[in-house]
């Protein structure tokens, strides 16, 4: 599909999240003739960045497309995608990749640790590639704001990686919450019980490890501040280390937040406070606590008043509201939406399990008819996007500050107990310089965006 990017309408950036799901009701023709699979003319060809893990994940949910090159900076965690990809170019530099296989794709699918995404994500918008990006979309505020700074002049189509997005019962629940299902909200509780918390293990980093001949840690670093090798960074531990990951936090909030987030268009907080029992940010600031508190407050938008969204992860955990039947348990991970006239509950991925509380009101709720066009699959409403033109629901303008929420609970994480004042519109905080220095952390000598 060497022709994709010729002829796209100018993007335009959505002056709401309803507003991304307007486009969304494209379907392919092979869907239509329930064929089953992608004409040859209509396969994408594209470069992953990242295949183990979630990147192995994405091969598999864009398998029917042209696999063109994939890169992997591990070749043993390559070697399956390698194996089942004989055709594809593999490489373990993201930008030699690039480099030489410019002018043979359409689109780039970044997995990679959270350290490493806007460098490559980056790479490939400059080169006019479409993007599909795994959650969080960055590692810093700054490098978010020019991810979607870069992704506006370049029009590319761009999707972040939180599948639920494109659920239907993140419909549903957007549906519920517009016909005031439970009256005005003022109040949700949102809850990870995931735990990225390696405090036991920083006595272990001045240890000295081995490199595996398989990978090149270099390249692992990335634009992360040199340090030498240890196993329990990776793979996949990597997320409990500030240097590399974004926690729990930053695991969860693009899931968890994400139906909240496009109801009732939260947009910027305007006032973060983190808080933690048992952590020091001074001794313990290279990894994260065991349980987190952040409180988000959002200043009244549109028809709707200010709201308060309390953040849990790990060891903490949200009250039970009142009114929520005896046999109904709190989610783990999911959320608690309260609001004048009952509540709703959901799961993790895209209000997964949404249900009204007290049970008599869900007995009685008739639901209204369903207004938001349905995507079904994540990838193939980024790949439909692309065909059109037209942006994918979670789009880097919707992503961004969607992943901005994450970031910035990691910063007051930083600066435990102090309550920071957020300008969104101008990307800096009001009331604390040291707040404002971690919204850019210098990257490693040969290294930039």
């Amino acid at each position: 599909m060497r022709n994709v990017r010729n002829g796209l309408s100018r993007r335009t950036i959505l002056k709401s999240a309803a507003a991304s799901a307007a486009g969304l009701m494209i379907v392919p023709r092979h869907v239509a003739a329930g064929s089953g699979k992608t004409p040859p003319s209509e396969k994408l060809d594209l470069a992953f960045v990242g295949v183990g893990g979630r990147g192995g994940a994405n091969l598999k949910g864009l398998a029917d497309h042209n696999v063109v090159a994939l890169c992997d900076v591990d070749k043993a965690r390559s070697a399956k995608a390698v194996e089942q990809y004989p055709q594809a170019k593999v490489y373990q530099d993201f930008r030699r990749m690039l480099d030489e296989v410019d002018k043979q794709i359409d689109g780039v699918v970044v997995s990679t640790p959270d350290h490493t995404h806007a460098v490559a994500v980056l790479a490939a918008i400059r080169r006019g590639k479409h993007v599909y990006c795994e959650k969080p979309l960055a590692h810093s505020i700054h490098e978010v704001r020019e991810i979607m700074k870069a992704a506006r002049e370049h029009q590319v189509i761009t999707q972040l990686g939180n599948q639920g997005h494109s659920s239907e019962s993140i419909r549903q629940f957007c549906e519920w919450i517009w016909d005031g299902a439970i009256g005005k909200v003022r109040t949700i509780h949102a809850v990870s019980a995931a735990q990225h918390c390696k405090i036991p293990q920083l006595p272990l980093r001045s240890e000295k490890h081995e490199i595996p001949a398989t990978l090149d840690w270099d390249l692992w670093l990335g634009p992360a501040q040199f340090r030498p090798y240890h196993p329990m960074y990776l793979p996949g531990q990597w997320r409990g280390w500030m240097p590399f990951g974004t926690g729990a936090i930053g695991d969860w909030v693009c899931h968890v937040v994400d139906p909240v987030f496009w109801a009732f268009d939260l947009g910027a907080p305007k006032t973060i406070l983190a808080e933690a029992k048992n952590y020091d940010p001074t001794e313990h600031g290279d990894t994260f606590p065991r349980g987190t508190r952040v409180t988000f407050e959002f200043p009244a938008k549109s028809d709707r008043g200010p709201i308060t969204l309390y953040w849990y992860d790990g060891d903490e955990k949200p009250p039970r509201p009142e009114g929520l039947d005896e046999k109904r348990e709190v989610p783990r991970t999911g959320a608690i939406v309260i609001g004048e006239d009952g509540g709703i509950t959901y799961g993790s991925h895209g209000a997964g399990g949404c249900r009204i509380y007290p049970e008599e009101k869900m007995k009685v709720y008739k639901p209204p008819e369903k207004k938001i066009p349905r995507a079904g699959d994540h990838h193939l409403d980024w790949v439909n996007a692309v065909r059109s033109g037209k942006p994918a629901g979670s789009n880097f303008d919707y992503g961004g500050p969607l992943t901005e929420i994450a970031l910035l609970g990691i910063i007051a994480t930083k600066l435990l107990g102090q309550k920071l004042e957020w300008d969104g519109a101008k990307g800096r905080f009001t009331n604390s310089k040291e707040a404002n220095a971690l919204l850019n952390p210098p990257y490693r000598k040969g290294w930039t965006l």
